[in-house]
């Protein structure tokens, strides 16, 4: 089977989703979502988007603030400009019926309320009460189902790009021309092909045992892009939220960062504050501090865990900044209006990525990445809070842009070699992938996590290149499955972050080493290049 559109978008959170809404005015695209449209991140993120809005706030503060986060890795240029395109992507956010919380109290500088997160020197971050994510994503969701040139697969998975030795006339000419891509629930495979391809599909966080990412983190679109051919870079700097619930039914649960801007402290088992003694911002330091220093209290002291305590703030307060984590921590048996909660550092946020321009085009021609699979130089080696989103959507305007500009040259794409299933068989024994996808998962996290080695890290590529050539061999004999692919591309991202890793010889932002506790004069960017 075979579909043809002009622009074929992989990922349906706010950077997949916002693409194809500037760009559905201009041309037929496909948008595909590995589940259901909201299973991605957007939906999880509770705090909020970073953009200078008050006039108390400038620019400059913003790109300060970033650039201090990022620990001398962040591009200038970028933060400059996804900065400066802060307030033009709120408002349109606005315009689009995003019900941003409103500001009640005396003396507004803007109608939003407005709150502070870690790393920033100001009141900047707009939200939607504690669940931001879940209204940006209804939001475009109910644009993109309404637009009649905008068609929406759910559970579809890309399997491959097709490049120009898929075609049916086979070249060399470095370009992308859409998709191979499995309908999970039909079991078959589909030729997308499309004149630009965007892609939009997260990061990588599944590849730790523990992490606040949705199951379907597994780096899709770093590894469809790195086979083929284009460069990541920064693979190392893997975010590790300060503050997840702690508890065995807690999945994914993170606490937000927007408790410690409203006040919450970090306290060890018997009370005691530790944040003071770390950083000088305590709570509000950078997100790589904050883990770090957890870390290093549970490790010091043998604890589960430490605690996050907000009851200071009093009832009123916490149920009306913060309902919903309310609400589901009582479904754990916590009351935040009275106890401290439970709370361990887990894998959050891909800073590394796919290698683009401010436009996000990457190195294979006609294709783009935006969003948290994307190194466009905005995070550097720590993003700071709530910049995500913004990215997001400051790169879906980018990229669409670029696109508009470039369709009418483009010319549709030639015919398409059909999937080969005839050497393959169903797979025998599904418990290796399931067996093979537990191991890699926990290697990362025993190895590769918030404080490194490198005697660990050694121990983690061994064991990571042996599970890729397994994996390997089981994906050339076995039919696809949606457990294959996704462990095929957890293995290829798995090995690209211990690589990136144990080439950064210093600790820098999120890649603290015991070897190289010290930092080099010079900040350079990790570049892995395909063979």
């Amino acid at each position: 089977m075979s579909a043809v559109f002009d622009i074929l978008v992989i990922g349906s959170g706010a950077a997949g989703l916002a693409a194809a809404l500037h760009l559905a005015n201009h041309g037929k695209v496909a948008v595909l979502s590995k589940g259901i449209l909201s299973d991605g991140s957007t939906r999880w993120a509770q705090g909020g988007i970073a953009a200078v809005l008050a006039e108390t706030d400038t620019h400059e503060s913003h790109i300060k603030d970033t650039l201090a986060a990022g620990a001398g890795l962040c591009s200038p240029k970028t933060v400059r400009t996804v900065v400066k395109h802060g307030r033009h992507a709120i408002e349109n956010l606005i315009k689009a019926g995003v019900p941003f919380s409103k500001y009640t109290g005396p003396d507004s500088e803007y109608e939003f309320h407005l709150t502070q997160e870690g790393g920033h020197s100001r009141r900047r971050i707009i939200h939607a009460a504690d669940m931001t994510g879940k209204a940006l994503q209804e939001t475009l969701e109910s644009k993109a189902q309404s637009h009649q040139n905008i068609t929406l697969f759910e559970d579809h998975m890309a399997i491959d790009l097709i490049s120009g030795r898929h075609l049916e006339n086979p070249v060399k000419n470095g370009r992308c021309y859409g998709a191979y891509v499995f309908d999970i629930k039909n079991g078959h495979v589909v030729r997308v092909s499309a004149k630009a391809t965007i892609l939009a599909t997260g990061g990588a966080s599944r590849v730790y045992l523990y992490t606040s990412n949705p199951d379907g983190s597994t780096g899709d679109g770093i590894a469809l892009a790195w086979r083929a051919g284009c460069r990541v870079a920064n693979m190392e700097f893997n975010q590790f939220h300060p503050t997840c619930l702690y508890h065995p039914k807690a999945k994914n649960f993170l606490i937000s960062e927007a408790l410690r801007g409203e006040g919450a402290y970090l306290r060890l088992p018997d009370g005691t504050r530790f944040m003071p003694d770390f950083h000088k911002k305590a709570e509000l330091a950078p997100r790589d501090i904050v883990a770090r220093a957890i870390d290093h209290e549970i490790k010091r002291f043998g604890l589960e865990c430490v605690y996050l305590d907000i009851t200071h703030k009093g009832k009123d307060f916490i149920l009306e900044h913060f309902p919903t984590i309310h609400e589901r921590c009582l479904e754990f048996g916590f009351d935040m209006t009275k106890e401290p909660l439970p709370v361990v550092p887990a894998a959050h946020y891909t800073c590394g990525g796919v290698m683009t321009d401010l436009k996000g085009r990457t190195d294979v021609k006609n294709l783009y990445a935006i969003g948290e699979v994307a190194m466009t130089g905005l995070h550097g080696a720590n993003r700071m809070a709530s910049n995500s989103l913004l990215e997001c959507l400051v790169f879906a305007e980018a990229a669409a842009s670029d696109i508009v500009n470039n369709l009418s040259n483009l010319s549709a794409p030639p015919n398409v070699k059909p999937w080969d299933e005839s050497r393959v068989s169903d797979a025998d024994e599904e418990v290796v992938v399931s067996h093979n996808w537990e191991e890699v998962r926990r290697t990362m996290w025993d190895y590769v996590g918030i404080v490194r080695t490198d005697k660990r890290l050694e121990r983690a590529l061994r064991r990571v290149t042996m599970l890729g050539k397994e994996v390997q061999d089981y994906y050339g004999n076995f039919r696809v499955t949606k457990n294959l692919l996704e462990l095929r591309n957890l293995v290829v991202v798995a090995e690209l972050i211990v690589t990136s890793a144990m080439r950064r010889k210093e600790s820098r932002g999120l890649h603290y080493s015991l070897d190289y506790p010290d930092l080099l004069d010079q900040a350079k960017d990790t570049i892995l290049k395909p063979k």
